[in-house]
Order: C-alpha cells, then sequence, then structure tokens
C-alpha cells in the first residue's frame, strides 16, 4: 500500500512497485482520477481523516490481500507555498501560516502513525513485513521552515521507535531519504530557475529503491535506520529510469 499516490513521490513509488511485480494499493484524495497504470487498486482516502484511513484497509482486507509493504507518502506541505503572491514556505516561524503544521504534521507524521499502526498488526500475523516513512535531511538541519523540520524530525524518531517494537516480530520499519525528485512541483519550480535538474531523481527511482529493500535478506538489520535512497540504490544496484545512478545528498548539500 502506497498512501499519498494521487501525484509526486507517492505516486512514482506506486508505480514503480508495480512495475517490480507487487500488487499496488493506492490511495489518496484525488486518487480516482490520477495516471496510474489500471494494475494498481485506487483507494480514495483523505489521511486527514482516521475513519477513511481505517476503511482503506479493511478494504484491502477484504479483498484477502497480505500487507508486504507500506509506504507512507501522504503529505501535504508543498501545498500552497505561494499565497496571494507572496512565498511563504520559508518565512519564520511567527509568520507562518498556520495550515502548514496540519499539512505537514496532521497530514504527514499523523497520517503516518495512524496508518502504520493499522498495518502492523497485519504484517506481525505473518511474521514480516516493511514500513517505509518518507523523510529528509530537514530533520537534521533547518531546511525552509521551523514547521518542515519539526515534521521531519518526527517521522525519523517515530520509525525508529516503531522499530524497536517490530523487530521481534520480523518487520522493519525505515525513514527514507529521497534527493530532488521530479515531481510536478518541482518540475514547474525548475522552469522558474529554482531548482537545478543535473543530479535529480525520476518519481520512480525511490519506489524501486524501496522494491529491492523489500526483497534485500538484510532488511532487518536496517531497521529503524535512517537511509538516503541513493546511498541503497548504489549498494544494491538500483539504477533510475534513464539508467543513471544519482548521486547521494548529504547533509551538507541538502
Amino acid at each position: 500500500m502506497v498512501t499519498g499516490a494521487s501525484r509526486g513521490v507517492g505516486r512514482g513509488v506506486a508505480i514503480a512497485l508495480a512495475e517490480a511485480g507487487f500488487q499496488v494499493f493506492a490511495t489518496g484524495r484525488s486518487v480516482a482520477s490520477a495516471d496510474l497504470p489500471p494494475e494498481i487498486t485506487r483507494m480514495a482516502c483523505d489521511h486527514l481523516d482516521d475513519f477513511q484511513t481505517t476503511a482503506a484497509f479493511h478494504e484491502l482486507m477484504a479483498k484477502g490481500q497480505r500487507l508486504d509493504v507500506l509506504v507512507n507518502s501522504a503529505w501535504g506541505g508543498y501545498e500552497r507555498m505561494v499565497e496571494d503572491g507572496r512565498f511563504t514556505w520559508a518565512l519564520p516561524f511567527w509568520e507562518q501560516p498556520m495550515h502548514r503544521w496540519q499539512s505537514m504534521l496532521d497530514a504527514g507524521a499523523r497520517a503516518a502513525f495512524v496508518a502504520s499502526s493499522l498495518a502492523a498488526p497485519l504484517m506481525i500475523a505473518r511474521g514480516a513485513g516493511l514500513i517505509v516513512n518518507i523523510s529528509y535531511w530537514a530533520a537534521r538541519k533547518r531546511i525552509g521552515n521551523v514547521i518542515y523540520g519539526i515534521a521531519k524530525a518526527a517521522t525519523d524518531k517515530m520509525t525508529a521507535d516503531m522499530a524497536e517494537e517490530l523487530r521481534p516480530h520480523g518487520v522493519a520499519a525505515i525513514s527514507l531519504y529521497p534527493g530532488l525528485v521530479r515531481t510536478e512541483a518541482v518540475l514547474e519550480a525548475a522552469r522558474a530557475g529554482w531548482f537545478d535538474l543535473a543530479n535529480s531523481e525520476s518519481p520512480k527511482f525511490i519506489g524501486r529503491v524501496i522494491a529491492a529493500l523489500g526483497r534485500d535478506p538484510k532488511l532487518l538489520d536496517r531497521s529503524g535506520q535512517v537511509l538516503v535512497a541513493a546511498a541503497v540504490a548504489s549498494e544494491l544496484g538500483v539504477r533510475d529510469v534513464d539508467g543513471r545512478q544519482p548521486r547521494p545528498v548529504t547533509i551538507e548539500s541538502a
């Protein structure tokens, strides 16, 4: 299951996992109209609503499906970066619009917690599974704004503590850092001159990395760790859709 798969990283992950042979269930508010291949099962779900999240998992169980991998990619933090012609995303915390807290903490970290709490019993019952929480270097240095850092730090800490509780049951949890991903929003910003795409990643790249991790016999040794997708790709021989291996983003270059 991939949450937040209507667009961006989540959509790329869902497609890459399907191409790798996984049966994929994709959730999102607008997933019904998303550009996804027909073999992916779409589940309309607003992860701000716990009842809708629970219903998505009940639908999966009703179909008699096991859950091997949960990718928590639901995230609203890059929406409404410009408001009334003003770029508000990088403002100091006392000038931040409070909707950003909801889009990053509630639709991000909290949504990942709720989905993981529903996924864990399904994985524990069969003694295997992988929970991937998409995070970033903002957990370790100031990037963009304070709320962004809080959300990513919370995600990493949540992952580490989940991993401790899941390890005795054979289930792994990791935080996975992408590089600069060529999502719809990033491509638009690049056209405006905000980003250099020379070392960027396709939206499918991180999905290819997750597929490789899910099949890695040493997966449990990685549980609880923060992993950089490009570094894992180099280790496991994963390449992007164009055959390239992007350079791993570091805390200095992030």
